[in-house]
């Protein structure tokens, strides 16, 4: 279940694009940034903060008093780059330096609103519709297991 509470209010454009670009694979991530440094679309891009793998904790709601606790540590790498004038940031879980970089170009070229934002929204849209097939398989494979109650009148 990777997407918002239907109920949420709607999501911000750049909380949306970091959620996706953390949530991308690096096969997806890395080529796209790749294309747009060598195309030169980014022009000189600065690293404000390289790579950097550290540990978050990691709060979870409890769903039926609905009180939030922390449940772990997890280990993440984070980067910020600046394209254009304008910021790139990503968390990524895991330690994947590369792909944590690459998200955060993205990130920035799309902030930019450079051209090339275009490609970014390609992969953030093919990682929404991979993860709805993902919740959508889940749902049938718990369908199944409900159990439905006769209603008395």
């Amino acid at each position: 279940m990777n997407s918002p509470p239907q109920d949420a209010p709607p999501e911000p454009a750049a909380a949306r694009r970091a959620r996706l670009l953390a949530a991308a694979e690096p096969g997806e991530l890395v080529p796209a940034a790749e294309r747009l440094l060598d195309g030169g679309a980014l022009g000189t891009p600065r690293v404000i903060h390289p790579p950097e793998v550290g540990m978050v904790m990691l709060q979870v709601r409890e769903p039926v008093a609905e009180e939030r606790f922390y449940l772990g540590e997890v280990l993440v790498t984070q980067c910020t780059v600046e394209v254009a004038g304008a910021t790139g940031w990503s968390m990524r879980g895991g330690d994947d330096r590369v792909a944590a970089l690459a998200a955060a170009l993205l990130d920035a070229a799309a902030a930019a609103g450079l051209p090339e934002a275009a490609r970014v929204e390609e992969v953030c849209a093919a990682v929404a519709a991979r993860q709805a097939a993902e919740d959508a398989a889940e749902w049938a494979a718990l369908a199944p297991t409900v159990v439905e109650f006769e209603e008395l009148r």
